[in-house]
């Protein structure tokens, strides 16, 4: 049964099915789909959710699916979230506040996508890859890897291009904490070892920064992807044997 919070706006054509729960304030266009079933052979109707958070806005042809019953059951989308036209929210994602998803992005199930990441026009995110928060995926990127919090991505596969300086301005980050950010992104990928390796290394050379330790204990998680990474460090891992 679909659950509508206060002041939600739903315009013509709208499809609301399942288990779904839109909170307050949230605006949804024309053609939009949500609570639809999952687009995986293993879902049999088991009863799953969608739970989308307050104030967000959905624009035309969006399309968000519930979860399936062998994993979390549950698709999640946080408050403040922006969807433009013909996005795709798949099965069992987990998204954050202040999400930005540009036309025709697709994300594939189990994909979690932290808070104020901003994804471009056309760009996909394959299933079970985490976005960290404040990341910054272009436009047509292809996303198969983990990317980093504080993260720029760009290309087909795509590659880290840098950091989303832009990002950290926006959200009001101090100066100093972007310089140790800066620092630790060059230590992280130019310095010698593995980039587990760097990322210990980081949480003790920068005790006092919050971004920092954001970085390394991303990396330093368990994950069923490996990192999306600039391109001179995938290929001196390549030309080591490393993937």
């Amino acid at each position: 049964m679909a659950k509508v919070g206060d002041d939600v706006e739903l315009m013509s054509h709208v499809v609301i099915a399942g288990d779904t729960t839109i909170g307050e304030g949230t605006r949804v266009f024309p053609h939009a789909i949500l609570g639809g079933e999952p687009q995986n052979t293993a879902y049999k109707g088991e009863r799953t959710r969608l739970v989308i958070g307050r104030n967000n806005t959905i624009r035309e042809g969006v399309t968000m699916h519930i979860g399936t019953g062998n994993a979390r059951g549950e698709t999640t989308v946080g408050d403040h979230c922006m969807f433009l036209a013909y996005s795709h929210v798949a099965h069992d994602s987990v998204l954050g506040d202040h999400v930005t998803f540009a036309n025709n992005v697709m994300i594939g199930g189990h994909a979690v996508i932290g808070d104020r990441v901003i994804i471009g026009g056309g760009a996909a995110v394959h299933q079970f890859c985490e976005v960290g928060h404040h990341a910054f995926i272009g436009g047509v990127a292809a996303v198969v890897r983990d990317v980093i919090p504080y993260g720029m991505v760009m290309g087909n596969r795509s590659y880290l291009a840098g950091l989303n300086l832009v990002g950290m301005k926006r959200s009001g980050m101090d100066r100093s904490e972007m310089t140790a950010i800066r620092h630790a992104y060059k230590r992280l990928f130019d310095g010698g070892g593995s980039v587990r390796e760097r990322a210990e290394e980081l949480i003790e050379a920068y005790p006092n920064s919050a971004a920092v330790r954001d970085i390394a204990t991303f990396i330093l998680r368990d994950s069923k992807r490996h990192l999306v990474t600039p391109l001179s460090t995938r290929r001196s891992a390549h030309e080591a044997g490393d993937e």
